[in-house]
Parts: structure tokens; sequence; C-alpha cells
């Protein structure tokens, strides 16, 4: 599988699921994961998005160790895809109208989590490596990203 094939799986996987885990790790080396609502961007296509807000601990993590994971997998769970990214907090208007057109209308839960927050920042993942999974078939494909 090519780095192109794999991103165009994930993209619909996300398209179609429409949530993820994202897992950072801390100063003192503990692993935290929550769910997200990602994007992928057609003309950014080897990164993954998300929403988040200043001051949470998911950017202090980031600050800490930009290395994280994503696990996205399809709703009947016969495809996994994991990744190894690097992490980047970016406040770009651009951005962030482009994604809100995007995933705006997915962000209920983002919200209500996060009542009274004004300002929010982009989440930017750039993928180094990737993990297709086919556990019904006991199939793993590895892709690197260079």
């Amino acid at each position: 599988m090519t780095p192109q094939e794999l991103t165009n799986k994930l993209d619909e996987i996300i398209d179609h699921s429409r949530t993820a885990v994202l897992a950072t790790t801390d100063a003192n080396k503990q692993s935290h994961m929550r769910w997200m609502t990602p994007a992928m961007l057609k003309f950014r296509p080897r990164e993954i998005f998300a929403f988040s807000i200043p001051g949470s601990a998911k950017l202090d993590h980031i600050h800490t160790n930009h290395n994280v994971q994503w696990m996205f997998q399809s709703r009947d769970l016969r495809e996994i895809i994991t990744v190894e990214a690097s992490a980047n907090i970016i406040d770009n208007p651009s951005i962030k109208t482009e994604l809100m057109e995007i995933i705006g209308h997915r962000l209920g839960i983002f919200w209500k989590a996060n009542v009274g927050a004004e300002e929010f920042v982009v989440l930017e993942t750039a993928i180094k490596h990737a993990t297709y999974f086919l556990p019904m078939k006991g199939i793993r494909q590895n892709v690197n990203f260079a």
C-alpha cells in the first residue's frame, strides 16, 4: 500500500466514522487518550486536523512531546488504521474556516465540553507512519511516510 492509497482509505474512514482516538503523552510520560473529530484537507493529504481549545491538557502534552498517535476504525470494525504523527498547534484563520466548513456540523460534543470557549486552535498532525489492519482477514500493512 502506498502513502496515497493509505491516505485515501483514511479519508474514507473519517468520512464514515466521523471520530477517532488521539493519544498524547504528558511530561511524566503518562499516555492520555480522547475521542476527537478529525478531518483531512485535500491540499494537505498527509496531515490530519482537529480543533482544540487553548490551555487544554492535550495542548500542554503536545508542547511537551509532539509525537502523537491516532486510531481510526470503520463502523463495522473491519478496517483499523493506526497513525504515528508529529503534532503542531496552528492558529491560521483560513484553515480554521475550511475545517469549520468540513466538520463544524459534527462538533456538538466539542462545544458542550468547552462551554464558553471563545477561541480555538487547530491541531495539525503530520503522518510519519501508519498501519492498515483488516482484523477479520488477519492482514496488516505498514506504510512509511518519508
